[in-house]
């Protein structure tokens, strides 16, 4: 599935560096908020990545990109087969490298730069890391055919911030490795929320159950189907599991990161779902939503994620109609630190699935109240039994 949203590569390099370095240069001096702790996600001393496209002459560059490459190598335990599976990847390393600073660009409020991901071209991430299967606009669809939809939702009254991780409803932050299963997590996430608000209990349910046994499609969509690490869709998941009748749990089914044979087992069924909906695409109903009902499954444009280190992202355009990653909304902020002069935003708190060392300890925060990236096109709750 290709990524629509074009990168401009109009933007020369020396716009990217010098915006890259004015907003690195910030967030490796300040944390996020403000102080100069150096074990910050941002602002870590010890990952300089300021560096990355900046060298004095163009073999000065290459050398330093090297370098950088040799240390992303070994802080993520990379290693390739041959000398020129090692060139391949250094090539796509420094592409992603000038891809950062576009991004930082475009993106200003967070930090982008070196990421685990920073050896794959952006075909090879979507295909493995993302796999959100549904086209344009197609929250919406449901809505209309045979999903019911949220009834409205008083607002007036939210807390200005809110986090069901603080609350014992979310579990440890998992990894889907390359399988483009993102779907599958981001429904357990959504059931796990559930069964915690249902049951008091948090247990850690069966991504690999989807990934095996799901092969459900949606009725206005037929080939919007869930198909294992080729990709799926949240609701299709929910069809089945009703279907099926319920959900294991990991101890029980754990994840291999591949598809295989079905090995569901109704007797060590832990969740049975009852049903689920959508909810519309007004963010404050999200909101209400997410405060009253638990962690929502949401599907978003992933296409600043691959780069992104920290901070609050709110890119100054991202493609709201095409959505192809599957994650899990956990709580909202009222104002996230801004590294630039574009003063604080309010966020959304998402869950990923891409491990604990992407992102904020696995977290990404997205701003609030823009539809930004699509955020607000597709997102459901569900309910399960007591």
């Amino acid at each position: 599935m290709a990524i629509i949203l074009a990168q401009p590569r109009a933007l020369t390099c020396a716009v990217g560096v010098a915006v890259l370095t004015c907003a690195l240069t910030v967030s490796l001096v300040l944390g996020h908020d403000g102080s100069s702790n150096k074990n910050d996600v941002v602002g870590s001393q010890e990952e300089p990545m300021i560096h990355q496209v900046t060298d004095k002459s163009h073999h000065a560059h290459l050398l330093g990109t090297e370098r950088k490459f040799k240390v992303f190598m070994e802080k993520y335990g990379k290693t390739y087969g041959s000398r020129e599976e090692y060139i391949h990847r250094l090539g796509i390393f420094a592409r992603n490298m000038v891809r950062a600073a576009e991004h930082q660009v475009l993106d200003p409020t967070a930090v982008h730069g070196v990421t685990p991901f920073s050896d794959l071209s952006e075909e090879e991430f979507e295909r493995s890391f993302a796999g959100l299967r549904g086209g344009p606009g197609f929250g919406n669809g449901l809505a209309e055919t045979t999903t019911a939809t949220a009834p409205p939702l008083e607002v007036k009254d939210l807390p200005e911030s809110f986090d069901w991780r603080e609350k014992g409803a979310v579990t440890e932050v998992k990894m889907q490795g390359s399988c483009g299963s993102c779907w599958a997590f981001s429904t357990t996430g959504a059931v796990e929320g559930a069964n915690f608000i249902a049951t008091g209990k948090l247990l850690n349910l069966s991504e690999q159950q989807l990934v095996d046994c799901d092969h459900t499609c949606d009725p206005s969509e037929k080939d919007a189907c869930d198909n294992g690490c080729g990709g799926g869709l949240m609701t299709n998941a929910y069809k089945y599991l009703i279907e099926a009748g319920g959900l294991e749990e990991e101890t029980s089914y754990p994840y291999t990161g591949k598809k295989g044979e079905c090995k569901f087992d109704p007797d060590k069924v832990a969740v049975k779902l009852v049903n689920f909906t959508t909810i519309p695409i007004d963010e404050n109903q999200i909101a209400a939503n997410l405060v009253h009902q638990g962690p929502l499954a949401v599907g978003l444009n992933a296409v600043f994620m691959q780069t992104y280190i920290g901070g609050v992202s709110c890119p100054l355009i991202c493609g709201k109609r095409w959505i192809n990653h599957g994650v899990l909304m956990v709580g909202y902020g009222s104002k996230g630190y801004s590294i630039l002069r574009f003063g604080y935003k309010p966020y959304w708190i998402i869950k990923n699935s891409w491990g604990k060392r992407w992102g904020e300890n696995g977290y990404y925060k997205l701003c609030r109240g823009h539809a930004m990236c699509g955020i607000n096109t597709m997102v459901s709750t569900v309910l399960t039994t007591a």
